[in-house]
């Protein structure tokens, strides 16, 4: 494909189009949420609870009777190294089924534009580094990650064959790992930076003289700032008319032990990490070459690393009992 230079947004776009955010109550969701609200939409963005998407019919008849124009599909399952270990058959059946039946869905209600999003952990274990959309189907996905970043994969594919004979239209968007403000801090479900933010703030108030910290901390991650992440799946909605994926991330390649080590100097934690070589790294290394959505969106990301850690460690102080909770 073509690159292209930067289409111009226009800032009355989003002004009294419906748009259906699935998973818009969930932590990248609210952000688009906010977004597409403050630029004049009408946003649709119902609960699980008010619409399970891993049930046929039930988004049918939810675009039926919104039509929107565009559905942004954010809805899924997700978590951890550890999640991903208990949990790969939930984590596969679910993210497929929704994914299925929401293209499906608004094919067959005739919405203007469907936005997926996809995921890193769909590229393969080995991938030369930075990853680049060509090379995500060249071999099979970090084991731990595998099922569900398979399940993203499949609706990749689903996308492009109902281009093909369809022509329905699509933006398929793959963030790396995403952190921020209103991240998920329960154990069962949190991910690198929320896990070591809680595990360094409680071992401060504990006086704690050591932590002990997953993996040997040499495996490294492309870290993106939801907000910023919000910002191009609202540009790739706008613009973007292809199937073919678009990687979103920072350009930044960080180890897990220099995120350690930042988040544990930025808490105020002041022992030691004690590393446990016998649990998961996960895949060895991750940063994804995010210059097609450069060139084609104007998009990158805009938050510095640690400023971000920064607000979203504030964010978690100030917020402990909503960040702590179960998923449902």
């Amino acid at each position: 494909m073509t690159s292209s230079a930067p289409q111009q947004t226009s800032p009355t776009y989003w002004a009294n189009r419906t748009v259906v955010v699935t998973g818009g109550n969930g932590f990248l969701g609210t952000k688009v949420v906010a977004k597409l609200r403050q630029a004049g939409a009408n946003v649709v963005a119902p609960r699980q609870s008010e619409a399970d998407l891993t049930q046929v019919g039930v988004a049918e008849q939810l675009f039926s009777q919104h039509k929107p124009s565009h559905v942004i599909h954010l809805a899924a399952r997700v978590g951890g190294i550890g999640y991903n270990q208990v949990a790969p058959a939930q984590l596969y059946l679910d993210n497929l089924t929704m994914g299925t039946l929401t293209i499906e869905a608004a094919r067959k209600v005739g919405v203007e534009k469907t936005v997926l999003l996809g995921t890193v952990c769909s590229y393969p274990k080995f991938t030369p580094v930075p990853f680049r959309e060509e090379s995500i189907w060249d071999g099979y996905p970090e084991e731990t990650n595998a099922p569900y970043g398979i399940a993203k994969k499949a609706m990749l594919v689903h996308a492009q064959v109902n281009e093909q004979q369809y022509g329905q239209q699509f933006a398929f968007v793959i963030p790396t790992n995403l952190y921020g403000p209103g991240d998920k801090f329960h154990e069962s479900v949190s991910h690198v930076i929320p896990a070591l933010i809680k595990k360094c703030v409680e071992a401060t108030e504990r006086g704690d003289d050591k932590i002990s910290v997953w993996g040997t901390g040499s495996a490294s991650r492309d870290y993106l700032f939801a907000d910023d992440a919000a910002d191009a799946i609202l540009l790739a909605a706008q613009l973007r008319t292809t199937a073919e994926p678009l990687n979103l991330g920072n350009n930044r390649e960080v180890t897990i032990r220099e995120t350690a080590e930042t988040i544990a100097r930025i808490v105020g934690f002041t022992g030691s990490l004690v590393w446990d070589p016998t649990r998961p790294d996960g895949q060895p290394r991750r940063r994804v070459d995010a210059s097609r959505a450069e060139r084609e969106l104007g998009w990158h990301s805009n938050t510095d690393f640690e400023e971000g850690l920064r607000q979203t460690i504030e964010w978690y102080r100030a917020n402990r009992t909503d960040a702590e909770k179960a998923p449902h």
